[in-house]
């Protein structure tokens, strides 16, 4: 599969300002171990890549959340947009946290999972409606509030707010899996 051409690459190291190097560095140091993908795009403005990823790994290490339905939200949130990269990085860290594979292959498909916790279906739900209609109905609110508790409830949207800034900065800049990556949420 050959990808569109990625609209505006990332900045190249050799030309890294102090601050790129050192924001760059502080990525790369951490639990990512690397800058790629969007990250590597928000390089191009220096305030927007620091905060952005220290906004990123809250949301995506520390929430209260745990990984299981961290990844959830987040394979939900990639299935919305189309975004293959995003896919492509939280589908394993997806299953390795324990997402049973039925689930995932669900959510890939576009049909709602048969879900045997509670907590992993109210997540599924308040994703899916906070993106599809930008709102959850007080009966769901109700559900996630009991699911969850007014914590992970709270990580939960900020979690899908981030990962609507990962989806765009990627369906806009088409920042693509690498290559000889297949797609896995179109037929192209």
């Amino acid at each position: 599969m050959t990808w569109p051409t990625q609209r505006l690459a990332a900045p190249d190291p050799a030309r890294y300002s102090p601050r790129q190097r050192e924001i760059h560095d502080t990525i790369a140091s951490g639990p990512r171990g690397g800058v790629r993908g969007p990250l590597a795009v928000w390089l191009h403005r220096e305030d927007l890549a620091a905060t952005a990823q220290a906004l990123g790994r809250y949301c995506r290490y520390d929430t209260a959340l745990g990984p299981r339905l961290s990844e959830l939200a987040i394979l939900v949130t990639a299935r919305v947009f189309g975004s293959e990269y995003e896919w492509y990085a939280h589908k394993p860290p997806a299953l390795e946290a324990g997402l049973a594979p039925e689930i995932v292959e669900a959510i890939r498909e576009g049909r709602p999972p048969a879900f045997t916790d509670e907590a992993e279906e109210v997540v599924y739900e308040v994703s899916r409606a906070a993106h599809e209609s930008r709102r959850v109905d007080d009966a769901l609110y109700a559900r996630a509030e009991k699911a969850l508790g007014a914590d992970r409830l709270v990580d939960l949207v900020g979690l899908l707010g981030y990962y609507t800034l990962i989806s765009l900065t990627i369906n806009v800049f088409r920042v693509s899996p690498p290559e000889g990556a297949r797609p896995e949420l179109t037929d192209d």
